[in-house]
């Protein structure tokens, strides 16, 4: 049905307030007089005729009155209903259709709003879940390497510990574990940051090898510890990027602390980086036991572990590989993980890249 507008509905009420009293008129001196024509007769023979136009005249207030009621008045009662529905938490409102245009406007409007409101509060709600869940994981988590931490406190301040290898075993562990602790307690931090807060990104022009190394000379230590090799290629092409340099080394050291914890004592892993296109592209292929097929499908959620190669042991959180991602992924590019073909994990990622006139 074609919609009228407002000043089309008015228009015609008007019309309808001029017109039926006066058929009203007519059709009752047509009835007396058996005559159309007006005029010849005594005044006195007006009356039951102007009692005719009256009550047209109250007919013609009702029906519009009814149309008013119908057309103007119920939709806007349902929409007000609607909102003290939604105030009260009931998203499963369904208002009329009008045919009156501006209500129907109105209408669609409400319904875009109840749909923007009811997916906003869908995604808090999600948003205050995983809060919590976060919490209590990584909460669960510090509790391992804080009892550890103060056993072995316990036993140097009372002696247990009496040559001098058991103390320096028992200050290699206090010193694993307070590693293991900051590294948890830095994982959660930027984890909120970015879930939660509105982290501005500042632009600095660098290359991206320079960074990519700087990340590797990080955990140097820790994998020599482990007689792990690192090896860099570096394709010799202009890698610039404008990022935000503290973050993306952040990422690509989570990623190579993953590699590291997950890549068995004497492995190797390989680091290549290039240019491609506008892109800066890079791939982290470990020597361990790579991702299973459930793990490649859940890898980048917040807190997941799979049984293989990500569980407790290693000193993780499981929020290494989404805060990377999530940073990555905010700088306008991407990261994916995947098995390589010869074995062992892989993740490849890529940033847009800056031409060199750019500053």
């Amino acid at each position: 049905m074609r919609k009228l507008r407002i000043r089309t509905y008015a228009l015609l009420s008007l019309v309808l307030l001029l017109l039926l009293p006066w058929v009203f008129f007519v059709a009752a001196h047509f009835t007396m007089t058996q005559s159309l024509h007006i005029g010849e007769d005594g005044p006195n023979s007006y009356t039951v005729p102007m009692m005719a136009a009256f009550a047209g005249l109250l007919l013609a207030f009702l029906i519009v009155g009814i149309c008013m009621r119908r057309l103007l008045l119920m939709p806007l009662e349902r929409m007000s209903q609607a909102a003290r529905q939604i105030a009260a938490g009931d998203w499963d409102v369904q208002l009329p259709p009008s045919t009156i245009r501006e209500i129907a406007e109105v209408r669609d409007g409400f319904e875009v709003m109840v749909n923007g409101l009811e997916n906003s509060h869908r995604k808090q709600e999600e948003l205050e879940e995983e809060r919590r869940f976060v919490i209590a994981a990584v909460a669960h988590d510090l509790r391992t390497p804080l009892f550890a931490l103060r056993g072995y406190l316990d036993g140097l301040e009372h002696g247990i510990a009496r040559t001098p290898d058991q103390i320096a075993k028992y200050v290699a562990v206090c010193k694993e574990k307070s590693a293991q602790l900051d590294r948890l307690v830095e994982d959660l931090f930027t984890f909120t940051k970015m879930e939660y807060l509105e982290t501005k990104l500042s632009e600095d022009t660098a290359d991206f090898n320079d960074i990519v190394q700087k990340s590797i000379d990080s955990l140097e230590l820790q994998a020599q510890q482990k007689h792990i090799s690192i090896v860099a290629l570096y394709v010799p092409d202009d890698c610039l990027i404008r990022a935000d340099l503290h973050l993306l080394e952040r990422a690509m050291s989570n990623l190579l602390d993953n590699a590291v914890r997950h890549t068995p004592a004497h492995g190797r892993i390989l680091v290549q980086c290039r240019r491609e296109g506008d892109r800066a592209s890079f791939t982290i292929q470990d020597s361990g036991p790579g991702f299973v097929p459930e793990e490649l499908k859940r890898i980048f959620e917040p807190l997941y572990r799979g049984e293989q190669s990500r569980n407790r042991a290693t000193g993780g959180a499981g929020l290494g590989l989404t805060i990377s991602q999530r940073i990555i992924r905010q700088h306008g590019g991407e990261l994916a993980a995947g098995n390589h073909p010869s074995g062992g994990a892989l993740l490849s990622g890529w940033i847009p890249a800056a031409n060199r006139d750019e500053d």
